[in-house]
């Protein structure tokens, strides 16, 4: 009898573990220039990378750039129907740009719909950094999970 009084203190740590949620999962994304035209391709360059964290519905993201010709304006994460094609944006990202503003960080995080968790894991949502002489976007880099090792 003594043990049923200790019984329940036995599965409040498998409840903790199922009311946690899976563990993070992170998603990586490589920044370069996609010129949408021929006329683009003088006013786009540079590179960067993107790390996003999936913790629960909750994504982080952040992230560098660096060298690109004009200094960099917005970012936000974009929603294509499938990796590659252009979509609508999902959510708005902070740049903090260096002092020239050709290179700098960006940031940001969002509580993710359960469709748009689905579009992550898909391989569907992308960074996008826009910048002063490439208003229509100067970096793009898709977000793709990480493999465990």
């Amino acid at each position: 009898m003594r043990f049923l009084k200790w019984l329940p203190l036995l599965f409040v740590p498998v409840l903790g573990v199922v009311l946690s949620g899976q563990a993070p999962r992170t998603f990586k994304a490589r920044l370069s220039p996609v010129p949408i035209d021929i006329a683009m391709q003088a006013t786009v360059a540079g590179s960067g990378s993107v790390l996003a964290v999936l913790t629960g519905s909750k994504l982080s993201i952040s992230g560098t750039f660096e060298r690109l010709r004009s200094p960099a304006t917005i970012a936000q994460v974009h929603k294509g129907p499938m990796r590659g094609v252009r979509g609508p944006v999902v959510i708005d990202l902070s740049v903090s740009k260096a002092s020239d503003g050709t290179g700098g960080t960006l940031s940001g995080s969002i509580d993710l719909t359960p469709l748009q968790v689905a579009d992550l894991e898909k391989g569907r949502l992308y960074v996008q950094l826009h910048s002063e002489k490439a208003p229509d976007g100067n970096l793009w880099g898709w977000l793709l999970l990480q493999e465990k090792r």
